[in-house]
């Protein structure tokens, strides 16, 4: 395989929808998507009024869910975690995860990217919300000091299917304010059907390139079972360093959500991305993420936007970690590659 990956090498160009050919305002898509789902547990499943108030300064709740919310180090480690939106301690993490801070179920995860009854695997912008809803549903409950259980996450999985019924696409062919244009009719399957499927249909040395922004969704299926070239979508970058394609002017729509930072900058609660940095006695380790590792082991490269005829250096086990970066890695990873 070569070094270098170019777009005029390919034969098949392929593109997620959401949130990679189409592009969305962060701020108020999330913001929406939040107030939706909080709207229908407060009408429909009786929760307190207190979910549709929120003015966020931070939405970065990207992780596992499992009554807590976890970040996870590339082996597995809990690096940080929540209850809810409020912060464990060192020694809250080590009463739930063991001395060794082990999560239980990293290899199941870490070799399927699955969901599952027992988690669920936030990774995009679109589950964004949810996971910051799950956070405030718990606080909510603790601050009543009612138990937890399971049929909270059933009401939150409720909520999501009510948010995304297609059904509501009726709206759209009855209201005269609303042109649809479908250009193309796609046969839907779900997730490595869909490749496993193309890998049927397809020559086999057709050089094929699939762009999107989901490791559950897009990376990890197109990778291990259409073996194609991937390319992951990854605005965390611009967080940390790397500078946007197109500049949003300061009297455009998406500067309207007053007191929220997007949802890609670095998070002060969670930290980076890419690398955690942990501080013990005035001494600083830092650690490469799960999600780093996943975005090396299944993406081709990684980039916030693209030229068609640049020759990107692809990740590699046998290159420095900040390989496949473009057009600059993140900040924190140059800090860890220096240490």
């Amino acid at each position: 395989m070569s070094e270098y990956f170019s777009l005029s090498e390919c034969d098949v160009i392929g593109f997620d929808l959401d949130h990679t050919l189409c592009r969305y305002n962060l701020k108020e898509t999330s913001r929406l998507i939040y107030e939706s789902f909080a709207q229908y547990l407060v009408e429909h499943k009786g929760y307190d009024k207190d979910l549709l108030h929120l003015t966020p300064s931070t939405w970065d709740f990207r992780g596992v869910l499992e009554g807590n919310l976890v970040k996870l180090a590339e082996d597995g480690t809990v690096l940080r975690a929540t209850h809810g939106s409020k912060n464990l301690s060192t020694d809250d993490i080590i009463k739930h995860y063991g001395p060794k801070r082990e999560w239980k179920h990293f290899n199941s995860l870490n070799t399927s990217y699955t969901r599952s009854a027992k988690y669920y695997f936030y990774d995009n912008y679109f589950d964004l919300p949810g996971a910051l809803l799950c956070a405030r549903v718990v606080d909510m409950l603790n601050k009543r000091g009612a138990e937890i259980t399971s049929d909270v996450w059933k009401d939150i999985v409720a909520a999501i299917d009510h948010n995304y019924n297609t059904s509501a696409f009726r709206v759209c062919r009855n209201n005269p304010l609303i042109t649809l244009i479908l250009s193309l009719i796609a046969i839907f399957l779900a997730d490595s059907d869909l490749f496993v499927f193309w890998e049927a249909m397809c020559v086999s040395y057709l050089q094929v390139v699939y762009f999107g922004d989901s490791m559950h969704s897009d990376m990890f299926p197109a990778s291990s079972f259409g073996k194609w070239e991937t390319v992951m979508i990854v605005e965390e970058m611009e967080g940390e360093g790397v500078p946007r394609a197109n500049a949003t002017p300061s009297n455009s729509p998406t500067s309207r959500v007053k007191g929220m930072k997007s949802p890609s900058a670095l998070s002060n609660q969670w930290g980076s991305y890419f690398v955690d940095v942990q501080k013990n006695e005035g001494e600083e380790t830092r650690r490469l993420t799960w999600c780093c590792q996943s975005i090396h082991t299944y993406s081709t490269m990684a980039i916030p936007n693209l030229s068609l005829d640049f020759k990107f250096q692809r990740f590699s086990p046998d290159k420095p970690i900040t390989t496949g970066y473009y057009p600059r890695p993140p900040d924190s990873l140059l800090k860890w590659e220096e240490n």
